[in-house]
């Protein structure tokens, strides 16, 4: 009786034996260490966002869309937890932008007094921003907890705006990356990120300098293939160094700047001026001189237009033509570049910006 009992056993273990190594010869890299779990009930919590990516400007507002949906029979905790964060450009880390659970709510850092949830329901986790800046281009994460169920859903927040080469008086290849930081920053900007040079290449952008971008890489965007820029029969595309090292590599830089409160102007003046003078002129008429970020943006995103090359706060001279013409830039729209002249004898016009509060 005994010996009846073990035979259905042997037989089943020999079976799983060789089911085994079938599995063996259809799979030889399976890792036999892992163990998989199969369910048959799928989670009852969800999140979506949709859509994924949402537009807007600097100084205006927008709405990051987060749905939740739970099945029917799945009860709410009365405890769900909803947490908004931000995404780094290398995705190293995440921010704290928002926290909420019942009536207890939290901002953080920059992001405070300026975000809340839309609530436009109980399902509704979608967060509102005001006063959008810069910096706050970017990936955000909306997550929810519910109990011991958890979701996420990741949307992109995309600025309208410009993306510039740039390199100060020092000369070409003279930044590393907290440099370019910093650059960028002075001239009312920031580092551009990959998707915002991809864009501005897709515009036409062409430029045979290598520029840092936010998540540490260098590139350069070529539209017109030639020798001096990675070859003459390499195709179009946006050529890329890799990550660089960010405190000893020295690159050009490319920002990004925005919509901005106020107006760029070319200021009428009885004489030229040396840049002390054109500073003192621009204070004088109740502004200031403008920036590097704050010209682009005035030309390409209002079409500013002017043919006089003028004084700009990093002791560049530059002027703006949305209509190429003889003498002005008779190939292309384009913010021309005259260079750093000596501030204490070249004299030259102005530009002034005067915000707007």
């Amino acid at each position: 009786m005994m010996m009846m009992m073990m035979i259905p056993a042997l037989l089943l273990a020999f079976i799983s034996l060789a089911a085994a190594e079938h599995l063996d010869t259809l799979y030889p890299d399976l890792e036999h260490s892992r163990t998989i779990y199969v369910t048959e009930n799928a989670p009852r919590l969800s999140v979506t966002s949709h859509p994924s990516k949402v537009a807007s400007r600097r100084g205006g507002n927008a709405t990051l869309p987060c749905d939740i949906s739970r099945e029917q029979s799945a009860a709410p905790s009365g405890k769900m937890r909803i947490k908004w964060t931000k995404l780094t450009s290398d995705f190293l880390k995440e921010v704290d932008v928002f926290a909420a659970m019942d009536h207890h709510k939290r901002s953080y850092g920059s992001f405070h007094g300026r975000v809340h949830l839309r609530g436009s329901s109980p399902m509704d986790a979608s967060l509102v921003i005001a006063d959008i800046g810069l910096e706050d281009y970017g990936k955000y994460k909306c997550e929810v907890i519910d109990g011991l169920e958890d979701a996420a859903a990741v949307v992109s927040l995309d600025l309208d705006g410009v993306v510039f080469p740039y390199y100060p008086r020092l000369g070409r290849y003279n930044l590393n990356f907290h440099d370019a930081e910093r650059a960028c920053r002075d001239q009312d900007a920031m580092v551009a990120s990959v998707e915002q040079l991809r864009g501005a290449w897709r515009g036409g952008m062409d430029w045979c300098n290598a520029g840092w971008l936010s998540d540490g890489s260098v590139q350069y965007p070529i539209t017109a293939p030639r020798e001096p820029c990675g070859g003459k029969d390499t195709a179009p595309g946006v050529r890329s160094y890799g990550l660089r090292e960010k405190d000893k590599n020295q690159y050009d830089v490319f920002c990004f700047t925005s919509h901005y409160k106020g107006s760029v102007y070319y200021l009428i003046h009885p004489s030229k001026l040396t840049y002390d003078e054109a500073w003192r002129a621009c204070q004088q008429d109740g502004g200031q001189i403008a920036k590097v970020g704050q010209m682009y943006a005035a030309w390409k995103l209002l079409g500013y237009d002017r043919c006089d090359g003028g004084w700009l706060a990093d002791g560049s001279v530059r002027y703006p033509i949305s209509r190429p013409r003889a003498r002005c830039s008779p190939n292309e729209a384009a913010v021309r570049f005259s260079g750093f002249p000596d501030k204490k004898h070249k004299l030259y016009g102005v530009y002034c910006f005067k915000a707007r509060h």
